[in-house]
């Protein structure tokens, strides 16, 4: 009998992550993902314990591929916290079924340890630091985690917003008159306002 071969963390991660974004994030499975790969599902246990690895394997494959680098450093603080932002949800976004997973696994990524590394040191050079260095950082990531979510699992085109537009205006007359409004604003304008109020905040 040949010797079954050997798997990368990068080769496991990528099947997983096809497993996902074919079949959604309920697909994923040993017994997909081994499939995936073409081997036997106990042959997959050789290389992970449980689906819980999987999805830890596939956050880092989605968060590793974020690019860290510096933003042009002469440009004002706001505006390279900004790119860094965008850059976070463009990169998540490309795979939306993975979203949950990186509220539960993102501590175990090194992708999101080097994100919050090159934003904590434009944050520092804007002057923040200590106790508020903290909060405003885990401000960010809420945000930019949240503001993914929202855009994926519940957009201001979708069917939630419509059936918001269509509560009885006498007992919900803000809350349709908003959903309303909510079906003209594009995900962009939706997620670089949301960022603009936070960053006047900690400007202030």
């Amino acid at each position: 009998m040949p010797r079954p071969r050997s798997l990368t963390p990068e080769q496991l991660a990528s099947a997983a992550l096809a497993v996902i974004d074919r079949d959604g994030l309920a697909g994923l499975s040993m017994r997909a993902v081994a499939k995936e790969l073409g081997v036997s599902t106990m042959g997959l246990y050789r290389y992970v314990t449980d689906r819980d690895e999987l999805e830890r394997l596939v956050v880092e494959r989605v968060l590793g591929a974020v690019d860290t680098e510096p933003p042009e450093p002469g440009a004002p603080w706001r505006e390279r916290v900004t790119v860094l932002a965008g850059r976070l949800r463009a990169t998540v976004g490309a795979h939306p079924e993975v979203v949950p997973l990186t509220v539960t696994h993102r501590h175990h990524s090194l992708g999101v340890l080097r994100w919050s590394e090159t934003v904590l040191a434009v944050l520092t050079e804007a002057g923040l630091e200590g106790e508020r260095r903290v909060v405003v950082l885990r401000a960010l990531l809420g945000y930019v985690i949240g503001a993914i979510q929202l855009e994926h699992l519940g957009p201001l085109s979708g069917p939630g917003t419509t059936a918001l537009a269509a509560l009885p205006v006498a007992e919900f007359p803000l809350m349709a008159a908003t959903a309303r409004d909510a079906r003209t604003v594009d995900a962009d304008r939706e997620f670089l306002g949301g960022l603009a109020l936070l960053l006047d905040g900690i400007a202030v």
